[in-house]
């Protein structure tokens, strides 16, 4: 004797099936009302308790940062604070700092593929490690601490073409600031949403 189709063994029957959907689109409906967008202008809350995460981004004074003149450092320093201060602004002009952020940046290099027959190297790795620290104005004390890195490759297309790895060398590095500073925002936005 056997077992009608739909009720075969590891196989739901249609009635389970339409269940298990009814059940899945009801809690997908429950809770889609505890989301919001992370850039989101708080326009949803009845209450207006939610500041808008771009006046709290706004608020965030990004503090020069240290390096030693003349070395890549420097120049990473500032490609990092232009992107950050316009991620966090969007161009805006900044409000009147609330957070002071200081951030603090150690640049490295690394041989990847390396030509046996010159032992000259082929292809480098350009990376950026990041520490940063949120402080708040009002109160002295250092609200969030984190650290970021980015690493990118660039090709070296021999000794003839120096300018050629110089430039790549510049890109690979302008790449790493710029997702270094990409999630410093991220983070911070983040903390400014959760409220810590």
């Amino acid at each position: 004797m056997s077992l009608p189709r739909g009720h075969r063994a590891g196989r739901p029957g249609g009635f389970g099936r339409i269940l298990a959907l009814a059940l899945a689109f009801g809690c997908a409906g429950l809770s889609a009302g505890c989301f919001q967008p992370l850039y989101g202008n708080g326009a949803t809350d009845p209450y207006g308790a939610a500041p808008p995460i771009r006046n709290a981004l706004s608020s965030v004074e990004v503090l020069e940062i240290d390096a030693p003149n003349g070395t890549p450092e420097a120049r990473l320093g500032v490609e990092v604070r232009n992107a950050l201060i316009f991620g966090l602004t969007g161009g805006a002009g900044q409000l009147p700092p609330a957070y002071k952020l200081k951030i603090s940046l150690k640049g490295n290099q690394q041989n990847v593929i390396v030509d046996i027959t010159t032992a000259r190297p082929d292809m480098q790795i350009y990376g950026i490690d990041a520490s940063y620290s949120l402080t708040e104005i009002s109160t002295g004390k250092v609200v969030l601490t984190g650290r970021a890195s980015a690493r990118q490759s660039f090709d070296i297309p021999g000794q003839q073409q120096r300018f050629a790895r110089a430039r790549g060398e510049r890109d690979a590095q302008n790449r790493s600031s710029t997702i270094i500073a990409e999630q410093i925002k991220s983070r911070l936005a983040s903390y400014f949403v959760s409220g810590g």
